[in-house]
């Protein structure tokens, strides 16, 4: 493979005899940095590498980019600043020589029901222009064709100062498309009563069985004191207007136990306390129940259009607006190319070249109506960047947080030339990346470690690429790291049997998945893996799935906290001194009263950013001093919260500190590779790999024979593949079977079986290509994959 570092060999190369040609950082602080100064060419490609948890986010993402938006958000007048996001200065001495930052991350979009792959883009409003023009009948404006928008007719009054004439009323009407059934969400919503009460028992029996809703608790007295029905009555006896009352009365004003409250209908009030919510933003009980007591059907009215019949019944060249969302993009691009409408030149030229963004980009599979709450971390990455491809700016830097998350090895050359294209437009384009494929195209790489968490944070090479190569970092020894295909694989124990599977674009699939082995999917993104692996497989018992959903925690949340670490600990901790388990939780009895158990002050400066300062009384501890008095095995909770995996893992191992259920958890951490986490740290400071891993981890702890994993080398080094590796065999030897869904070419070449699907994405995918072992797709090179795996191994 020929080793270049741009595609255009006139392209003057980097220098750092200018400062205006530099972006300087000098003595970054942040997270886990050691005083780290650097100088990072402007108007170059430079990748950001490193093990996880090295600090290659904390300098980009948390020093780089926060200071270019801190600084942007300070040029507007202190009235909008007041209504802006309070960013605080980086811990940094100097940071000059900045442009304006745009972030393109992998926070997934927002889940909110009615933001779409369209609403998210532009795409979506310049359909809506284009219908509202030369559609057929015309109904109305643009917003008579957006589902989140609703018809609303009102009546006011206008004084008109004429002579003496009296106040004219005038009557407005908005022209909405949304479905008034569905309310623009394209599902309805049924509760089954039978899981929100017992009608055979009364309200002072817990007739009630709704999480938060517990007999004595003042949901309970809300309904149970209102005065509408008899308590203490089953709730099957209930006249019809009783039965009104208790699920469906709309809101009304009312004293309990002296306090004003707001009695509403049972069902009104569940569907705006949880139904209204983001499933994945729920408390872990709230989603079991919700879960359990509600389905979403298609909206019989828009049949999941989300738009009313006005806005159906208008077309265009034979389809109306909901059918040019419905489909494929790279099929809505191929349509939109075809039309030449004079009057709407302009629009069809930039809605033609948005939707040739999501091909290029490698999105040509999606739909626009495509909920966004439902792309990957990697595709959502994507969508963002499909508004700046088109942008006329220049000299803006740009960063990226592994763009190549979630790509086929078909795919990432494609990203790179996206890269490159921005660099050359005249940007700084900074991208944090573990993929050799994309080092490669970099100008200059900064590898930094040596380590992770505490042995980190500092600068261990700059350079080229081909001196990154012949440096001794981690990165430069594993770069040309290649798996070697297995000389044996092992024998499946029995087979999963899937059918006829149509999740999605899967095309009636039959396909026996082998069990006992371990067994990769593969194809090119958007050819139907996670259709057959999630959509298809019976989730239920005996099977562990560890999706790519977002943990979700504040900033009190933490590995103990979110691994149950925490509560073995604190019963240890009682234990040994005789008292309440309660005093050891810094969100419980033993915080720290100035602040609240956060270990800091937060101040808020109004229109300026807010400051954030150690507690004085804590000393950032988080705990009261009484508490700390309070020891185990010699340390106090707060240094032993301050413990890595690895140290903690030895401190309960043995002795007086030892707890066995502590260290069990503690050794899952080990086994995914985060030894070096300290337990405390919170969670909103973990990198993209070191939350998926963490999540991995906890989901060993459930007993299961079946293992479902998507792609968990995401945000991995090439030094941790080697140890991933490791714990999928470890797993796969215990007896269980381990299915991974994975692009990264080690992970193939180590299977025992591989599914690949293909040969394209969308309706271009959607069948099985290929199964076998790795050596005979490499011997067969029939599909994508195999020629990447062949390529890979050196075959």
């Amino acid at each position: 493979m020929s080793m270049t570092t741009r595609t255009d060999p006139q392209s003057p190369a980097p220098h750092a005899a200018d400062s205006h040609d530099l972006i300087r950082v000098h003595g970054a602080r942040e997270n886990n940095l050691k005083d780290v100064s650097i100088e990072i060419p402007k108007r170059r490609l430079t990748v950001f590498t490193g093990v996880s948890g090295s600090g290659k986010s904390s300098l980009v993402f948390d020093t780089i980019a926060a200071e270019s938006q801190r600084l942007i958000n300070e040029t507007y007048s202190a009235f909008v600043q007041g209504f802006m996001p309070t960013l605080a200065r980086p811990e940094v001495d100097v940071l000059d020589g900045l442009t304006t930052a745009i972030t393109v991350d992998q926070q997934r979009m927002g889940g909110d029901p009615r933001s779409t792959v369209g609403t998210a883009t532009d795409a979506n409003a310049m359909l809506r222009i284009l219908f509202s023009r030369l559609g057929k009948p015309h109904i109305g404006p643009p917003s008579a064709f957006a589902f989140n928008v609703p018809s609303v007719r009102a009546s006011g009054a206008i004084t008109v100062e004429r002579g003496d004439r009296k106040t004219e009323k005038a009557t407005f009407t908005r022209t909405g498309g949304m479905c008034p059934r569905c309310e623009g969400r394209g599902t309805v919503t049924d509760l089954d009563l039978t899981q929100l009460y017992d009608d055979s028992k009364s309200l002072t029996e817990g007739a009630i069985d709704v999480p938060g809703y517990k007999t004595g608790g003042w949901n309970y007295r809300l309904y149970s004191e209102s005065g509408f029905y008899d308590p203490d009555r089953p709730i099957r006896t209930y006249t019809k207007r009783e039965l009104h009352d208790f699920l469906h009365r709309e809101p009304t004003r009312m004293k309990i136990a002296g306090i004003n409250m707001t009695y509403e209908g049972l069902i009104p009030r569940i569907q705006k306390s949880m139904l209204s919510k983001d499933r994945e933003a729920m408390q872990p009980h709230i989603r079991e129940f919700v879960d359990r007591a509600v389905t979403f059907t298609t909206c019989p009215e828009c049949e999941g259009t989300r738009l009313s019949e006005g806005a159906r019944s208008s077309t265009f060249k034979g389809i109306n607006i909901a059918d040019a969302c419905a489909m494929q993009i790279s099929d809505l691009a191929a349509w939109v190319r075809g039309l030449a409408e004079p009057s709407v030149a302009p629009l069809l030229t930039t809605l033609r070249q948005t939707l040739e963004s999501f091909v290029e980009i490698g999105l040509g599979y999606l739909s626009l109506d495509r909920p966004s709450g439902t792309l990957s971390g990697g595709e959502a990455q994507r969508v963002k960047m499909i508004r700046h491809l088109g942008s006329s700016l220049t000299d803006v830097t740009y960063i990226f947080d592994e763009p190549t998350t979630g790509l086929h090895p078909h795919d990432i050359q494609r990203m790179n030339n996206l890269l490159l294209r921005l660099r050359d437009k005249g940007n700084t384009v900074l991208v944090v990346e573990h993929k050799p494929e994309t080092i490669m195209i970099a100008d200059h790489v900064v590898d930094l470690g040596p380590g992770a968490g505490t042995a980190g944070g500092t600068v261990c090479f700059e350079g080229t690429v081909e001196e990154l190569r012949a440096g001794g970092t981690i990165t430069g020894r594993h770069f040309d790291d290649r798996a070697a295909l297995k000389e044996a694989v092992r024998k499946p124990t029995g087979t999963l049997e899937i059918r006829g599977a149509t999740a999605h674009n899967l095309r009636e699939v039959d396909v026996d998945i082998p069990l006992g082995v371990l067994v990769v999917v593969t194809g090119v993104a958007g050819s139907g893996k996670s259709s057959l692996v999630h959509g298809s497989i019976p989730a239920g018992a005996g099977v562990v799935s560890v999706d790519q959903g977002a943990i979700r925690g504040s900033r009190r949340s933490n590995p103990a906290t979110y691994t149950g670490l925490l509560e073995p600990i604190r019963k240890a901790f009682a234990k040994a001194n005789g008292v309440k388990p309660a005093l050891f939780s810094a969100n419980s009895e033993g915080a720290c009263p100035d602040c609240k158990g956060a270990g800091v002050i937060y101040t808020d400066l109004a229109m300026m950013a807010g400051v954030a300062t150690t507690c004085e009384e804590c000393e950032g501890k988080r705990y009261q001093a009484s508490v700390l008095d309070h020891h185990l095995g010699g340390r106090d909770i707060s240094e032993v919260l301050a413990m890595s995996v690895a140290e903690a893992e030895e401190f309960f191992a043995a002795g007086e500190a030892r707890t066995p259920a502590a260290h069990r958890i503690l050794g899952r951490l080990a086994d995914v590779g985060l030894g070096y986490l300290s337990l405390g740290q919170p969670l909103t400071t973990l990198s993209g790999g070191e939350r998926q891993r963490l999540k991995l981890a906890t989901h060993m702890a459930e007993k299961g024979g079946v293992y479902v994993l998507d792609e968990p080398t995401t945000g991995l080094h090439l030094a941790d593949v080697e140890q991933l590796l490791g714990l999928l065999d470890r797993l796969v030897d215990s007896g269980k079977s381990v299915i991974v869904v994975e692009h990264h070419q080690a992970v193939m070449a180590h299977a025992d079986w591989i599914i690949d699907l293909g040969p394209g994405a969308g309706h271009d995918g959607g069948r099985i290509v290929f199964e076998g072992t790795p050596a005979d797709l490499v011997t067969a090179r029939s599909t994508l994959t195999a020629e990447h795996l062949a390529a890979y191994v050196g075959a």
